[in-house]
């Protein structure tokens, strides 16, 4: 778990999910504005992920995932300030989970591009396999089907990421098992979200998750109060896109109204 405190007054905590096979440290610049604006920041790498991960790119169920970030809400709310939830592709599916299995207390949410149906799959044949290997050999890992360069278009990124160790490049079998059926599950108990105000902000271009499915389970969602915004033309890492700024003020000020 990691704390980036705000050196001003804080008004608010941004609890900050990393997608899948990348890590907290590619988030300091979305941390560092919210800490600008007054904002303590908690994030972390989740299992299997990051440079220090005992079993990298692997985990024993999707629940690991859920009751990490549980904790780092708890330790959020310590602050007893605003807290607002912030997932990533994975990490907003990790959030829509949380929100369902733990309904913790907090003010809004925010969804960036959620993986509610991986575009970037593996071939249909590996596919296929994954489920008896699934059984037989649950940790063989498989190269990665994520290319940086279908996520944003800011090369500094790519080439960031292309030298940094940290980011996954092999995931298990049961890893790829535990996330399709984690997407299956926040479909089916969709009911289970509870009544908090919710901006999911979905890139226009996503080459990596399939927006038309996100559409619909944001259509679905029962709540009194939701947001839905869509980023033409921008990859799927939108808080990494050129546009990034324009992506983090209305980010920001979803937050600042619910800040009470």
């Amino acid at each position: 778990m990691i704390l980036w405190e705000s050196e001003k007054d804080a008004r608010a905590v941004v609890v900050i999910v990393h997608g899948a096979q990348e890590h907290y440290g590619r988030y300091r610049w979305l941390g560092m504005e919210f800490n600008n604006v007054g904002y303590h920041v908690v994030t972390g790498d989740l299992p299997g992920h990051g440079a220090q991960s005992a079993n990298r790119g692997h985990i024993e169920s999707f629940h690991e995932y859920i009751e990490e970030v549980d904790l780092w809400i708890k330790e959020a709310q310590k602050y007893k300030l605003p807290v607002f939830l912030l997932g990533h592709s994975m990490g907003g599916l990790t959030v829509i989970r949380v929100m369902e299995e733990k309904k913790p207390e907090v003010q809004a949410v925010l969804l960036s591009s959620p993986c509610l149906e991986i575009l970037a799959k593996p071939t249909k044949v590996l596919d296929a396999l994954s489920r008896p290997l699934n059984k037989m050999a649950p940790t063989m890992q498989f190269p990665s089907t994520i290319d940086i360069e279908n996520a944003t278009r800011n090369k500094e990124i790519i080439d960031f990421v292309h030298n940094d160790s940290a980011v996954l490049t092999t995931v298990s079998v049961h890893w790829y098992r535990e996330f399709v059926k984690h997407i299956e599950i926040a479909h089916k108990q969709i009911n289970e979200f509870p009544d908090v105000p919710l901006l999911l902000m979905q890139a226009g271009d996503d080459k990596l998750v399939d927006k038309i499915r996100v559409k619909e389970w944001f259509n679905r969602v029962d709540l009194q109060e939701k947001v839905y915004k869509e980023w033409s033309g921008l990859y799927h890492e939108i808080f990494n896109e050129p546009e990034r700024d324009k992506v983090f003020s209305y980010a920001f000020q979803f937050f600042r109204q619910h800040e009470a």
